[in-house]
């Protein structure tokens, strides 16, 4: 099961109708709707790039993009570093291989939820749709507080996009099942830090 809220654009700056899809049409294409197998198959596909990127000391989290289709993985990225960002680092590297009314009907999937710099980073990518997992609550409660490999902040995705006229960027997360997932998964590595910080 999913959480979405309405997109981030549905409200017009004053004046209304100056949103960028009724100006730039051929930029906001028709998104196909995800189905709860393909959006478990995204978190899947995360999942294991995630899994690789922990067994070679990264962090545990991972992107990948998914074509419009829903199901072809065109890309994935895992966590660099504390200022590369799984999301943000495939979302640059996406906007170099496609143009934007490709990427609108593209979907960014993340085992986290996407920080306030990945979150932009995405927007400014004219991704169409996130996907997300596990979500900043969550992993506040794996990481602790004081953690020096991740001081989780209090923000969300959703936070980022709200007011937002130009884009009616879709968000979908937390995921419940995905989510608790990702948590277990996660905290494998996570308990190891909250033990050594402090």
């Amino acid at each position: 099961m999913s959480v979405n809220d309405t997109p981030s654009g549905e409200n017009d700056r004053e004046g209304g109708g100056s949103s960028a899809a009724s100006l730039l049409p051929s930029l906001f294409p028709e998104r196909t709707p995800m189905t709860p197998p393909q959006l478990a198959a995204g978190v899947e596909a995360a999942l294991a790039v995630q899994r690789r990127a922990v067994a070679f000391g990264k962090r545990p989290f991972a992107a990948v993009l998914l074509g419009p289709d829903n199901e072809t993985v065109l890309l994935s990225h895992q966590s660099v570093d504390q200022v590369n960002h799984a999301e943000s680092s495939l979302a640059r590297l996406a906007y170099c291989h496609y143009d934007k009314a490709f990427l609108w009907r593209c979907t960014l999937v993340s085992t986290w939820e996407p920080c306030g710099m990945c979150t932009a980073t995405i927007y400014w990518a004219h991704i169409g749709r996130i996907v997300f997992a596990g979500s900043n609550d969550q992993l506040y409660e794996l990481t602790g507080p004081g953690n020096k490999e991740n001081f989780t902040m209090n923000w969300h995705t959703r936070d980022v996009l709200k007011g937002c006229p130009q884009k009616d960027i879709e968000v979908i997360g937390p995921l419940e099942a995905e989510g608790k997932t990702v948590v277990e998964e996660s905290d494998k590595y996570w308990s190891r830090t909250r033990r050594s910080s402090g």
